[in-house]
């Protein structure tokens, strides 16, 4: 299997590779813009058009889109990141081409009508009220706003009801302008599929763009922030600790996530062991790392009583902050395992390996051979797995959310104080 990569003269990009023996192929198109791209006023937008893709085109209903892969067994989504929007389907080997026109039609050609934002604009509304009833999405939302204050990385990115209800057609094709550009898009397709005729698809559709008009990402800054949201009628508290990481382009960043996950990563991880299996403080807790363009987070999240969430809160900093003095060979290998396994079971499927090369092709303009990836995971060195959770334990900047009957739960200032006694 060997990745091929392909540009137009105008910018837009094609990463594909082909899967000996699969009878099916995922493609889609990723377009580099996401929440963090939107303005104040924006906020939501990104979401907003992902949902109005699937909504009619010049040439297609609603139904027809739907009908059109659905009719031949396969199988279309999207969704929206804070850096990304993606739409992406999955097909036979025979109905590749179909699969491509209906994802560029929903990308390039949205109606954008009038009845159906209304109709959309109420889906969404629901959504976001879903989430809003959901704790623990409520929570990861209030720890990005208060890591990332008044800026795009810290907003929803479903975005607030009030905007919502005020976007117009005139504010979703403002947006496709500026950021659907053709160096924005990348498409990406794996499986049974053929690069010299996804390139010559890709042209024939997406050759005569021009440029789009974005500007530059607005660089993120960390924040020392808290929020604390007393809801006694929860039966759990929420508890979320985010401290400043590598982003994806960071020399550290492989580093980070052998930490991140020897200290919550896996049943066998520090926190899990400590805080569940011996205290018995908590059903769930877990340590992951989450990485952007320039910067990154490492997110200690778990859910206690009320009269847990002091010891649990405690507890969590002392073994983040013993974990990076003391996180053993053994420790980190495991950790070094799952990262690999994680990497390699996760690319069995076409699915996975589209979602991949358009990631990294996002990033570096290139897919790095598997090999080089494991190659720099294996790379990492004890002592330097060890500086780097110290930097992240000890230096980093440090935000926390808090949510449910959390009247006992530290503040921020008090668990930075326990970070410097350590």
């Amino acid at each position: 299997m060997t990745v091929q990569i392909g540009r137009l003269p105008n910018g837009f990009r094609v990463a594909t590779e082909q899967m000996p023996g699969l009878e099916s192929a995922s493609l889609g198109i990723w377009v580099m813009a996401g929440g963090r791209h939107e303005t104040a006023p924006q906020n939501g937008i990104a979401h907003f058009l992902e949902h109005m893709a699937f909504k009619g085109t010049e040439k297609r209903s609603a139904l027809e889109i739907a009908e059109a892969i659905e009719d031949v067994g396969g199988y279309l989504n999207a969704y929206t990141s804070r850096e990304v929007t993606a739409y992406y389907a999955r097909v036979l080997k025979q109905d590749v081409a179909l699969a491509f026109d209906v994802i560029s039609d929903i990308v390039l050609n949205p109606i954008f009508d009038l009845n159906e934002i209304e109709t959309e604009r109420g889906v969404i509304l629901q959504e976001i009220g879903q989430a809003l009833d959901t704790p623990d999405d409520v929570v990861f939302d209030w720890l990005q706003e208060v890591a990332f204050p008044d800026q795009p990385l810290g907003r929803t990115i479903l975005g607030p009801t009030e905007r919502v209800r005020a976007f117009s057609r005139e504010d979703l094709a403002g947006f496709v302008a500026q950021h659907y550009g053709p160096e924005r898009l990348i498409l990406s397709a794996a499986g049974a599929v053929d690069h010299d005729e996804i390139m010559r698809m890709a042209e024939a559709t997406f050759g005569g763009l021009t440029r789009g008009s974005a500007q530059p990402e607005v660089p993120a800054t960390w924040a020392n922030g808290e929020r604390i949201e007393l809801r006694p009628g929860l039966e759990q508290v929420h508890f979320t600790l985010g401290l400043e990481a590598p982003g994806y382009r960071d020399d550290a960043f492989y580093a980070a996530q052998l930490f991140s996950s020897g200290l919550g990563g896996g049943m066998s991880s520090r926190l899990f062991q400590e805080v569940r299996e011996k205290r018995g403080l908590c059903y769930s807790i877990f340590s992951q790392l989450g990485s952007y363009d320039d910067t990154g987070m490492m997110t200690i999240y778990a859910g206690t009583s009320g009269e847990d969430i002091s010891e649990l809160a405690g507890l969590t900093v002392r073994e983040l902050m013993r974990s990076a003095e003391d996180m053993s060979e053994r420790e980190m290998e495991r950790a070094r395992t799952q990262m690999k396994a994680g990497l390699l079971m996760g690319l069995e499927s076409p699915s996975a390996r589209v979602e991949r090369m358009a990631r990294l092709v996002g990033i570096w303009d290139r897919v790095p051979d598997l090999a080089e990836t494991v190659e720099k995971i294996d790379a990492v060195t004890l002592s330097e797995m060890r500086a780097t959770g110290a930097k992240i334990a000890g230096e980093a900047a440090m935000a926390m959310a808090v949510y449910g009957p959390a009247e006992a739960a530290p503040s921020l200032a008090s668990l930075s104080e326990m970070r410097k006694a350590a």
